[in-house]
C-alpha cells in the first residue's frame, strides 16, 4: 500500500464567519460622525508655552503625573525595605 500524500479533498469549514470589508468599499460620503480632533491638539502641543508636552493639557495631566511619581517613589521605597528585611536573618 505504501504512503499516501496528505491532500484535503474538501475545503476547511470557517472558523470565523464575517467577511471582512475593505476601505474602498466603504460609502464615500463619511459615515464617521465624530469631530477631528487632531488640528486642535496639534494647535495645544506644539505651543512654546515651556511646559513638557505631558503636562499641557491642564490639571488633569498634572493629577496622573503626580500620581505616577508617587507610585513609582512609593513602589521603590517598599521594594529596598523588602530588600533589607530579607536580607537580614531570623532570630529563632
Amino acid at each position: 500500500q505504501g504512503l499516501k500524500p496528505i491532500v484535503p479533498t474538501e475545503s476547511p469549514p470557517l472558523i470565523f464567519g464575517t467577511t471582512t470589508k475593505l476601505a474602498s468599499d466603504l460609502p464615500a460620503d463619511g459615515s464617521f460622525l465624530g469631530k477631528n480632533k487632531v488640528p486642535d491638539l496639534q494647535k495645544l502641543f506644539q505651543k512654546a508655552d515651556g511646559l513638557p508636552v505631558h503636562l499641557k493639557r491642564g490639571v488633569p495631566d498634572k493629577l496622573l503625573y503626580r500620581t505616577t511619581m508617587a507610585l513609582t517613589i512609593g513602589g521603590t521605597i517598599y521594594c529596598l525595605v523588602a530588600l533589607y528585611m530579607a536580607s537580614q536573618p531570623r532570630n529563632q
